[in-house]
């Protein structure tokens, strides 16, 4: 029987995708902002930088709620926004902090699933800027899927309007830092894949029939990328009609088909409401074709409309402000990005009222849920891709008698074969944090100071790079963390 990838809309969308105004505009941000007591002031919007509105989950008290459910996924585009306004010298409006995103960009040591395609386990801490408070910590991982063994037919879209020529960083361009992802992603191909190329710009077209990535036809992709070049306005509900009949054309039965679209803009000719765009979504998702989006540039950011059509599709989203962006994404972390391992992917924490007085999740404030979806077998939920780590952190305000466990996690799931699964972890009582999750609340509470946040407590830029300069060659051996230390210390500066 045909095994058909069920509709999912792994959604890779980026920060924003701006307009297309001059190249090298930028904008958005009051000049005149200033720090709030114990973080950064929230600043006003302006020219189209846009977020949803976050309002932080409080704390319930275990007694009447003693569950918490919520969507599983796995964005990042959240972390690369920060660095890139950060090393931009712009402070951070409060809504653009998105704390569980911070804390997934890194990867942990997280055991791996000995069988099925997600693994949980469950780690207590003590909570660094709460005293008496501590942090449950549940570190999810997901399967390493055989790659080699699956037969990939993506279809990259590609804008290529004017914006595109803007400079994001170190003289690079936005199409520069696409042509840097690409390249990388070309590079990790089988013989077996097929690659098509669809532009948008003022209008639409194909650039790149569907090209088995053999070493010739490489070559051949390579050079089609090589020669795009930035000019025009943005028809993106064009291109994106374009790139799902083409991707549909040659579906790839029992593969792993995708667009993949790389752009800087929202989409200003043709379909202009987010309404529209969801519908347009929601229809393509039933065709079996995954879309994954990734941004570049920090234009006129609308970051309102992208996350909302991410979650309307339980996707998750990456964002590329560096070349060593595009190679983490399209590189090391291929097939998370782009290989989906569990569907509809939902968890769901029960704390014991005997030993957790109240508790607080941090982040996933956009992705809660009700306990009737959360046991609603047919309720659409997150995709993880393949060899992830998923980090979610609670703070907690233990009892007296705080003594054996405190809480059971259940993540529940569909594996490609659309075959329901439950996996779960109870979290003991006694302390068993050890690096990964101190760096993790340095992470966490980073975010609570840039929110500015109603529970950040005692939480401070110093106490971090201290505890952060604690960890030693954990930190410093890393690059991406220890670009993190850097990134607080430039925070604490502004």
């Amino acid at each position: 029987m045909k095994k058909k990838l069920t509709a999912a809309l792994a959604l890779a969308l980026c920060l924003t995708l701006t307009g297309c105004g001059a190249a090298g505009e930028w904008g958005g941000y009051a000049p005149d902002s200033t720090m709030g007591e114990g973080g950064f002031a929230d600043l006003q919007q302006g020219g189209n930088y846009s977020y949803n509105s976050v309002i932080e989950a409080e704390f319930k008290e275990t007694s009447a709620a003693p569950s918490s459910y919520f969507s599983l996924d796995r964005n990042t585009a959240n972390y690369a926004q920060v660095r890139s306004q950060l090393n931009a010298g712009r402070k951070i409006a409060g809504d653009s902090v998105r704390i569980e995103e911070l804390v997934n960009y890194f990867d942990y040591a997280y055991p791996a699933p000995e069988e099925g395609e997600i693994a949980v386990s469950s780690y207590l801490s003590d909570c660094p800027w709460a005293e008496g408070h501590k942090i449950a910590t549940f570190g999810i991982r997901t399967q390493e899927a055989k790659l080699d063994a699956a037969c990939n037919n993506y279809t990259f879209l590609i804008d290529i309007s004017g914006s595109m020529a803007a400079r994001v960083c170190d003289g690079l361009t936005a199409l520069d830092l696409v042509k840097e992802g690409i390249y990388t992603l070309v590079g990790g191909l089988g013989g077996n894949d097929r690659v098509s190329i669809v532009v948008y710009a003022s209008g639409v077209g194909v650039k790149l029939e569907p090209t088995l990535a053999t070493e010739e036809g490489k070559k051949e992709i390579l050079r089609v990328v090589e020669d795009l070049r930035a000019d025009g306005s943005t028809n993106g509900e064009g291109g994106l009609q374009l790139a799902y009949r083409c991707a549909e054309k040659y579906y790839a039965e029992d593969g792993n088909n995708r667009v993949i679209l790389l752009s800087d803009g929202d989409f200003n000719v043709g379909m202009s409401s987010v309404d529209s765009l969801k519908r347009l979504i929601s229809e393509k998702a039933e065709t079996g074709v995954f879309l994954t989006v990734v941004g570049v540039g920090m234009g006129n950011m609308r970051d309102d409309i992208m996350e909302t059509l991410a979650l309307a599709g339980n996707g998750n989203y990456a964002y590329l402000d560096t070349p060593l962006e595009a190679k983490k994404v399209f590189g090391s972390e291929l097939a998370g990005t782009l290989f989906t391992v569990a569907k509809d992917a939902k968890a769901g924490v029960t704390f014991d009222p005997a030993a957790v007085a109240s508790y607080r999740i941090l982040g996933y404030d956009m992705k809660l849920m009700s306990e009737e979806d959360f046991n609603d077998p047919g309720k659409d939920a997150g995709e993880l891709g393949s060899n992830l780590t998923v980090t979610v952190m609670y703070e907690l305000v233990p009892t007296e008698r705080f003594t054996g466990t405190a809480a059971t996690a259940e993540i529940r799931y569909k594996s490609v074969d659309g075959i329901d699964k439950t996996v779960s972890s109870a979290l003991s009582c006694e302390n068993s944090g050890g690096d990964d999750q101190a760096f993790a609340a340095c992470v966490a509470e980073f975010g609570l100071v840039l929110r500015n946040s109603e529970y950040r407590g005692k939480a401070s830029l110093d106490a971090v790079l201290s505890r952060l300069d604690a960890l030693g060659d954990y930190v410093s051996g890393d690059e991406f963390r220890a670009e993190f230390r850097g990134l607080v210390a430039r925070a604490k500066q502004q």
